[in-house]
């Protein structure tokens, strides 16, 4: 059994976390307590990918829930959820983060760090064949950027050939709670580059947009937009929990959508959506739910995907779908919308089909999207992170807990890399593929003629040695012989 572990770190992690396990237990059939109460076999069969089951029959989901501040995770334990989270798994501190990177990353965070590893690994330890991890946190507090980037830098350190998929709250444009942010974010994209695998761009301001226009709720509160994000989180691990036509799972959604190491951060999607007043009038088929997926209203991040173009992409479809249908929808998008995907790539949409469908649909899809247009966001907080590291403002709190100015350099950098790499993919037509590889070949041939012509420049200077050496040894015997005459004669 193909498992996962998840970690929720964080007040936003947390909140989402909890939000998730309602969804993953409705679809289950497992009640508050953790007590089975579905009705059908397929619920059953494979609920070992997100739940152990205890020595009394109960399903205790896989989970590390981790704060630096008690008061999270006391909410959780008085909510309803309380008692389905085994009490072992809440690992947290006293003092909080204080919105700051480094207490999560350096002080703080790294005096927790071994205590929530041993859970970690007593949770590994049990899995028969883990999947890999996955975590949910904000970058733009201090606990779930900080502490959060120091738990993926140490489970890819003990745990390397494991997927590492973080679903990271990403800043928001307009909708800003922490004036550290741009620090925060940087600080934490800095670690996300070389630590994990697949990183889900969320941020809030997106999701409030789909409430208000598309799900038309007048007063939309954190709870609804955890919810979307729960749907998406459900979605991608469904053919690992449930039986498909065809299947996917983590590893097959990072082969297929990181054409280079660097580039995995993703858009992600939902559908349907619609108002709770229009339900009854729509029809859903996998044309509406196609088209839905790759609306750009429909992102969960404040990017534009018309402003970049489609490295790779993947829909996930739930539902009683024949694959025949799915694969003309995804021929009718891709020709549709060709301006919008890169041409180097052909056939770069992945599709996966579960038969079943998500409690309360009767068809449903996931998208993620590898789109140059995630540079928007890099830009957005490199920007406001340069406006305030040029004055040095705020910086005297990081450094105060053990960092070296040079790790914001350092980040501000690597983040500029990672735009200059979207943008360099974006631009890069057919043409220059083809010729960057004529030209590599050019330059590997001319390599070997060089190697070639050094090696019979050798061969002649060798044969020119071993030819002067003869000549040589034989006047030196020449004139031995002489020498040897004249003492005879004498």
């Amino acid at each position: 059994m193909r498992e996962i572990l998840h970690l929720q770190v964080g007040q936003c992690g947390n909140q989402i976390g909890c939000n998730f396990w309602e969804v993953i237990s409705e679809e289950h059939g497992i009640s508050q307590n953790g007590e089975y109460e579905g009705d059908s076999e397929l619920q059953l069969e494979r609920i070992n990918v997100y739940f152990n089951e205890s020595s009394e029959s109960r399903f205790v989901p896989r989970a590390v829930l981790v704060d630096l501040e008690p008061g999270t995770m006391d909410t959780i334990r008085s909510g309803k959820l309380g008692k389905l989270f085994n009490p072992n798994s809440f690992t947290f501190g006293e003092n909080g983060a204080g919105n700051n990177w480094a207490k999560g990353y350096y002080t703080e965070g790294a005096e927790l760090v071994d205590e929530t590893m041993d859970v970690i690994r007593k949770e590994a330890e049990g899995c028969d064949c883990m999947q890999g991890f996955q975590i949910v946190h904000s970058l733009g507090g201090g606990t779930g950027s900080g502490m959060g980037t120091l738990l993926i830098t140490k489970i890819r350190e003990e745990y390397p050939d494991r997927m590492m998929c973080p679903y990271s709250i990403i800043p928001s444009p307009k909708v800003s709670n922490t004036v550290l942010e741009p620090y925060n974010a940087t600080l934490s994209i800095h670690q996300l580059l070389d630590n994990s695998d697949e990183v889900m761009c969320i941020d809030n301001e997106a999701l409030m947009n789909i409430c208000f226009n598309t799900l038309k709720l007048k007063d939309p509160k954190f709870k609804d937009l955890n919810r979307l994000v729960s749907s998406v989180m459900s979605g991608i691990t469904a053919s690992l929990r449930f039986p498909g036509q065809l299947n996917s799972d983590l590893r097959k959604l990072a082969v297929n959508l990181v054409p280079f190491p660097r580039l995995h951060f993703f858009l992600i999607g939902y559908a349907p959506l619609t108002s709770i007043n229009s339900t009854g009038y729509n029809s859903l088929s996998v044309s509406e739910i196609t088209n839905q997926m790759f609306d750009p209203r429909n992102m969960m991040a404040a990017c534009d995907p018309r402003h970049g173009k489609y490295l790779t992409a993947s829909a996930i479809y739930r539902g009683r779908i024949a694959e025949k249908e799915v694969g003309d929808e995804i021929v009718k998008i891709q020709s549709k919308k060709s301006d919008n995907f890169i041409e180097w790539i052909p056939n770069n949409i992945k599709h996966t089909i579960c038969d079943i469908p998500p409690k309360g649909e009767k068809i449903s899809g996931t998208f993620l999207g590898n789109n140059t247009c995630i540079q928007e966001m890099f830009k957005r907080i490199g920007t406001n992170f340069s406006l305030m590291f040029k004055r040095k403002a705020f910086v005297h709190w990081y450094i105060d807990e053990g960092m070296d100015e040079l790790e914001f350099t350092e980040a501000e950098s690597n983040m500029n890399d990672i735009i200059n790499e979207y943008q360099t993919y974006q631009e890069a037509s057919l043409e220059d593929i083809f010729d960057q590889y004529y030209d590599d070949e050019e330059d590997q041939e001319y390599g070997n003629e060089e190697e070639e012509e050094e090696e019979y420049e050798e061969e002649e200077e060798g044969e020119y040695e071993d030819e002067y050496e003869r000549e040589s040894g034989e006047e030196e015997l020449s004139d031995d012989d002489e020498e040897y005459e004249e003492e005879n004669i004498n």
